[in-house]
Parts: C-alpha cells; sequence; structure tokens
C-alpha cells in the first residue's frame, strides 16, 4: 500500500501522515525532509539558489523514487500534484487524500509554525489569507483529482482506514 496525503502548507500532511502510518503499521516519508537529506540543505536553501524550478526538479525525481517503495503513507509538498505529471504518478501508484481544510484554519496554523516556508516569508495575515485563497484557486484543480478527501480537521484515523478500505468506485470520496 502507498498513500499520498496532498493539500496546501499547513493543511496537517505530516501531522496526520505520522499518525496514520502509526494506525495502520506503514512507513513515514515526509517528501520536503526525505529531499533535504537527499540534497545535504534545507528546502529554503534549495529555494534560494536554485529557484522554485530547481526545487521542483528535485521534487519530481523524489516522488518517482517515492513511487516505487512499498507500505508507506507518504506526505507530498504542497506543490507537488501541481507540476510536470505529479498528480497522474500518484494516482497511478498509489491512493491520494487531498486534506482540503479551509482557508482561514490555514492561515492561523502558517502564522503560528515554526517552520520557515519560503513562499510566504514576511506576509502579514491578511495578505497570506488573500495569497492562500489565489494559492487554493489555481490548485484545487489539481488536489481535486485525488481519489479521496478529508474536510475535517478532527478526522479520526478509523475512518480514513474505512474510507480507503472501501474504495466503492466513485469518483471521489470524502470524510
Amino acid at each position: 500500500m502507498r498513500i499520498y496525503l496532498i493539500g496546501y502548507m499547513g493543511c496537517g500532511k505530516s501531522t496526520l501522515g505520522k499518525r496514520l502510518a502509526e494506525h495502520l503499521g506503514l512507513r513515514f516519508i515526509d517528501m520536503d525532509d526525505y529531499i533535504e537529506e537527499r540534497n545535504c540543505k534545507s528546502v529554503p536553501q534549495i529555494f534560494a539558489e536554485e529557484g522554485e524550478n530547481g526545487f521542483r526538479e528535485k521534487e519530481r525525481k523524489v516522488l518517482r523514487e517515492l513511487s516505487e517503495f512499498i507500505d508507506l503513507v507518504i506526505a507530498t509538498g504542497g506543490g507537488a500534484p501541481c507540476f510536470f505529471d505529479n498528480m497522474d504518478l500518484m494516482n497511478q501508484s498509489g491512493k491520494t487524500i487531498y486534506l482540503n481544510i479551509p482557508p482561514e484554519i490555514l492561515t492561523e496554523r502558517l502564522l503560528n509554525s515554526k517552520t520557515e516556508r519560503p513562499l510566504i516569508k514576511g506576509k502579514s495575515r491578511e495578505e497570506l489569507l488573500a495569497f492562500i485563497n489565489e494559492k487554493l484557486e489555481i490548485r484545487n484543480k489539481f488536489y481535486s483529482r485525488a481519489k479521496y478527501q478529508i474536510t475535517n480537521p478532527e478526522a479520526e484515523l478509523v475512518s480514513i482506514e474505512k474510507m480507503l478500505q472501501e474504495d466503492s468506485g466513485k469518483a471521489l470520496q470524502t470524510i
């Protein structure tokens, strides 16, 4: 089994991913951490030295590598589904879950985060909310291609497991 968690930064992919992997007895990999380990540089360093395009190429390479691994939950970077054929690759090689969290919640989480995020550095609350809404408008066409969707930030692991097991053939399943 291979599960990809997708969604905007701050939606809880890493937090849920660790919990879900433990619950299902799978390994957990945070794609950004994996990229940092592979490149011996932080994501902000890669952005600064190689720009977003350089980072996206590295992200694509790592995603292809991870798509060959088995029995894991992968927390992707927020932009990963939106570049190249990444969303197709994830849908073909595993189960994709979109963590569809409201922009207001994302704004609060990102403002309170200790993680340095190059794309939002220095933005005020109002600027950040506007930025998130603008980006979600663009990214939702990719995110919405996920097989599953979680709209409840407090979704229970048992409910997620049940959703993944049922696979009723519907275009999109939501909890």
